[in-house]
C-alpha cells in the first residue's frame, strides 16, 4: 500500500484536549471490557451455564471471558495496520464504536433458559468483539497521547490513558456494586447487571462526541510527510524484521503485570464469593477501593518514571507485587471487609507501578512508521497466555491442590519475568521520538545501528 499524504491542516488539538479525550475514551472501553469479568465471576455462570456446579460455572464463564483476549491481538493487529498507515484517530473512534455496540447486545442478549445453547454461544461472539475492538484501542490511544507530548515528560503524558484501566474498572465495579447493594438477588440476576451493559451505549456516545473534536497525531503526520509514494512492507513485516526483540521485551513486561492484575480483579471476586462464601458485596466493595487507589497513584508512578527512569519504577512495583501476592491471599481469607479491601489497595497500588511507565516504556521500543503495530503486538499477544488464562489457571489449580498457595506461586514467578524484562531494556525516558526514528532508520530498512539509548534486544 502507498503511503499517504498528510490530511489537510486544521486547528490542532491542544495536548490537554487530547489527554482528557484518552483518558475518557479508554475509560469506557475497559469499562464495558471490565465489566464483562465482574459479570462473568458473579452472573453468567448462573445464566449461561446453569447445568454446572457454581465453581465449574464460573470456569466456563472464564472461558468465554478469555475469547476477548484471544481476539485482542487480532484487533491489535488490523488496527496496529491500518493506524500506521492512516493515523490514530480514525482507529480509535472505529474500536469505540465496536466496543459500544457489543456491550449494549450483550445486555439484551436472554440466558440459557431463554434460547438454550445458543445464549452462551452468542455470549462468546460478542465477546470477542470486545476483545477485537479493546485491542486497538489501547496502541492507538497511548501513541496519541505520547506523540503529541514532549520527550521529557513523555512517561506523563502516556500514562494517563494507561488510567482509563483501573478508571473503567473503578465504574464498571461501582455501577455493579450500586446494582447489587440496591436489588434483591432475583432481580440482579434477572436484570438488574442488564443496566450496566445497556449504559455503554451512553457513554460511548460521549466518547466519540469528546474524540471527533481532535486532530491527526502531529508526529505520525510528520512521519507520513517524510515518506515517498513507494510501496513498503506492512508494518507487522517490518516490526517482525526490525525490532524483534522490542517485542520481546515489551511482552515481557506485559507478562506479569497482565496476570496479577487478572487474579487481583477477576479471579479474587469469584474466590470470594463461590469458595470463601462471603458476601457478593465485599468483594466488590474492595474492587471499588482498590481501583480508586489505582486512578490516585498510578499516574504519580507515570510522571515518576520521567524522573528516575522507567526500569526502576516498573521493577519496583513487579517485585512488590511477587512479595504482596502472598499476603493478599492471606488477608482474603479473613473474609473481613476492611483486610480485603486493604489486601486489593495494596495489590492494585503496585500493578500500578508497573502500568504507569509501561505505556511509554513500550512505546519507546519502536519508531513512528510501525510504533502502532509493534506496541500492539508486544501488549495484545501476551494477554493470550497471560490475562486470559490468569483465572482459568487460578481456578484449575485451586481446584487441584484446595490451597491459593499455588496461585500466588503463579503470580510472583510472572512478576520475576515482568522484572527481568525491564533490566534487560536499556533506559530510555528523555529521548525524543526523532532521535528514535533516526536510531532505527525511521522504520526502514538499512536504519542506523541502535546506541546506549535502545534496548538490549
Amino acid at each position: 500500500m502507498a503511503a499517504l499524504q498528510p490530511p489537510a491542516t486544521r486547528p490542532r488539538s491542544s495536548l490537554r484536549q487530547v489527554i482528557v479525550a484518552s483518558l475518557i475514551g479508554t475509560t469506557i472501553e475497559w469499562y464495558d471490557f471490565f465489566l464483562y469479568g465482574t459479570a462473568a465471576a458473579l452472573v453468567f455462570g448462573k445464566l449461561f451455564f446453569p447445568r454446572s456446579d457454581p465453581l465449574t460455572g464460573v470456569l466456563q464463564a472464564f472461558l468465554t471471558y478469555s475469547l476477548g483476549f484471544v481476539a485482542r491481538p487480532i484487533g491489535g493487529l488490523v488496527f496496529g495496520h491500518f493506524g500506521d498507515r492512516i493515523g490514530r484517530k480514525r482507529l480509535l473512534m472505529a474500536s469505540l464504536m465496536l466496543m459500544g455496540v457489543s456491550s449494549c447486545t450483550m445486555g439484551l442478549l436472554p440466558g440459557y433458559a431463554q434460547i438454550g445453547a445458543a445464549a452462551p454461544v452468542l455470549l462468546a461472539a460478542l465477546r470477542f468483539v470486545q476483545g477485537f475492538a479493546v485491542g486497538g484501542e489501547w496502541g492507538g490511544a497511548v501513541l496519541m497521547a505520547g506523540e503529541f507530548g514532549d520527550a521529557r515528560r513523555r512517561g506523563t503524558w502516556a500514562g494517563w490513558p494507561q488510567v482509563g484501566v483501573p478508571a473503567g474498572n473503578l465504574l464498571a465495579a461501582g455501577v455493579m456494586a450500586v446494582m447489587a447493594a440496591t436489588l434483591s438477588d432475583a432481580d440482579f440476576l434477572g436484570w438488574g447487571w442488564r443496566v450496566a451493559f445497556l449504559l455503554s451505549g451512553v457513554l460511548v456516545a460521549v466518547g466519540w462526541w469528546v474524540r471527533s473534536t481532535l486532530s491527526e497525531s502531529p508526529q505520525f503526520e510528520a512521519t507520513v510527510a517524510k515518506v515517498t509514494q513507494t510501496r513498503e512492507p506492512a508494518p507487522l513485516l517490518q516490526v517482525l524484521k526490525h525490532r524483534p526483540g522490542g517485542i520481546l521485551i515489551g511482552m515481557g513486561l506485559k507478562f506479569g503485570e497482565n496476570i496479577s492484575f487478572y487474579i487481583l480483579v477477576t479471579f479474587s471476586i469469584a474466590y470470594l464469593g463461590e469458595t470463601l462464601h462471603a458476601s457478593r458485596q465485599i468483594g466488590l466493595n474492595a474492587l471499588l477501593f482498590g481501583s480508586f487507589v489505582e486512578v490516585l497513584t498510578l499516574p504519580l508512578f507515570a510522571a515518576l518514571s520521567d524522573r528516575i527512569g522507567r526500569r526502576t519504577v516498573f521493577t519496583f512495583g513487579a517485585l512488590g507485587m511477587a512479595a504482596w501476592i502472598f499476603a493478599f491471599f492471606d488477608l482474603i481469607h479473613s473474609v473481613g471487609a476492611m483486610a480485603v479491601a486493604g489486601a486489593m489497595a495494596v495489590g492494585l497500588l503496585l500493578h500500578g507501578a508497573m502500568a504507569g511507565p509501561q505505556a511509554a516504556f513500550m512505546a519507546e521500543l519502536f519508531p513512528t512508521r510501525y510504533r502502532y503495530s509493534g506496541a500492539s503486538i508486544a501488549y495484545q499477544v501476551t494477554s493470550i497466555f497471560a490475562g486470559s488464562l490468569a483465572p482459568v489457571i487460578a481456578v484449575a489449580l485451586l481446584q487441584r491442590t484446595h490451597s491459593t498457595t499455588a496461585i500466588s506461586i503463579y503470580v510472583a514467578a510472572a512478576c520475576a519475568v515482568s522484572a527481568i524484562a525491564a533490566l534487560m531494556a536499556r533506559e530510555t525516558k528523555g529521548l525524543s521520538f526523532a532521535e528514535i526514528d533516526s536510531r532505527h532508520g525511521s522504520g526502514r530498512s538499512g536504519g542506523a545501528p541502535m546506541d546506549a539509548h535502545s534496548p538490549i534486544l
